[in-house]
């Protein structure tokens, strides 16, 4: 699975699902948005996670399960168990790793099994993680699990587009790998540990216009187990969680009852098709205006945008309108979704020559038949 598939998925409502392993980490960098570390104990319950991903089903699946942390490599028992279950369920797996384990010369037997068990080995490289693992050693690293047979990439991040590390270390990946290895490049976000000197994100247009949100389209486990439906870090911190972002735990809920939220909520419906500035704008105009995030996580106190969300997104035409809207986005492909969600001038990295997938998504075509909820009323 490459890099370019992954990211032409993210658009397809539960098309995957985003699963945070632990906040543990050997390293501490200093951009950390989730502010992992070697001390740090928080982690969903094994069973919990494994019960939760044995409910995914050749009929009712997410086709990506991503894997992230802190580090998910330090849990290697519980990704090959999650990968193994995902797999026989038709799901295929993803993970990102800060590559503590590069700092070794060459990939031990055992990390060979697990990675092994993957679709997909994102390497996570920027100027903070160099300074705990050199790009040599991950660089080697990547290599060898590439001769595993399984797809690699890298996950970049930056302070922006003329940050002369990024023009740097891309060049540099072009070089080492002969322009065959994708890129995944964003810019740090004021989140973790870089609150306190990160700029501000990107600004986005104003709500005048109709910015859908793809990242509200995968639920996303929580360190403590609990789902959303959005994987901005200071949303997934948040406690409590706003409600119309809350899809459930893991400790109580499966995947179909999880993906039936997701998908029937019209609130969701409407942020993923036209994104929550607008609706702040064009239903509540007397709210003062937030950061994009920040006007998504006030929707649901906003009864004017809720009881609109009702009346035009509930029940099949609602469906209609998010399977039309995540459509448009996947068609358009993962550059643009890129130029959009992370570091633009670097978007066309995501695609290297020869690899991703741009067939239509079953969802989106119509060969898989719809979730239930889809035609349902909401949560």
């Amino acid at each position: 699975m490459e890099l370019a598939e992954l990211v032409g998925l993210r658009p397809v409502p539960a098309g995957g699902v985003l699963v945070t392993l632990t906040r543990r980490c050997p390293l501490r960098c200093s951009h950390c948005s989730t502010g992992s570390g070697p001390q740090v104990r928080e982690e969903p319950e094994a069973d919990a996670l494994e019960r939760f991903v044995s409910s995914f089903t050749t009929a009712d699946r997410p086709d990506v399960l991503m894997l992230t942390g802190g580090e998910p490599l330090l849990r290697p028992d519980l990704v090959a168990s999650l990968t193994r279950s995902a797999r026989a369920a038709g799901t295929r797996t993803a993970l990102l790793s800060g590559m503590f384990f590069a700092r070794s010369h060459g990939l031990s037997a055992p990390m060979r099994r697990v990675v092994r068990t993957l679709d997909h080995f994102s390497a996570s490289l920027d100027l903070p993680h160099e300074r705990e693992v050199p790009r040599a050693a991950v660089f080697r690293a990547v290599r060898e699990i590439r001769e595993l047979g399984v797809a690699v990439s890298f996950h970049l991040t930056g302070t922006g587009q003329d940050d002369p590390y990024l023009a740097d270390v891309t060049a540099d990946i072009d070089r080492t790998f002969e322009g065959t290895v994708p890129s995944l490049v964003n810019e740090v976000r004021p989140f973790g540990r870089a609150a306190s000197w990160a700029r501000p994100a990107r600004t986005v247009p104003d709500g005048g216009g109709a910015l859908p949100c793809a990242m509200a389209a995968w639920p996303v486990v929580a360190f403590d187990g609990t789902v959303l439906a959005c994987c901005n870090q200071d949303t997934v911190d948040r406690r409590p969680v706003p409600p119309h972002l809350l899809l459930g735990h893991i400790a109580r809920d499966d995947w179909s009852a999880v993906r039936a939220r997701a998908l029937g909520s019209p609130l969701l419906r409407l942020v993923r098709t036209v994104g929550p500035a607008h609706l702040r704008q064009r239903w509540s105009p007397g709210t003062p205006a937030g950061s994009y995030c920040g006007d998504c996580r006030r929707l649901g106190e906003l009864p004017e945008v809720v009881a609109a969300a009702d009346t035009l997104a509930s029940g099949a035409a609602g469906a209609l309108l998010d399977l039309t809207a995540a459509r448009r986005q996947h068609d358009q492909g993962p550059v643009t979704l890129v130029r959009r969600h992370g570091c633009a001038a670097y978007a066309d990295l995501v695609a290297a020559p020869g690899g991703g997938d741009r067939s239509p998504h079953p969802a989106l075509d119509g060969s898989r038949p719809p979730h239930p909820a889809a035609e349902g009323t909401g949560t």
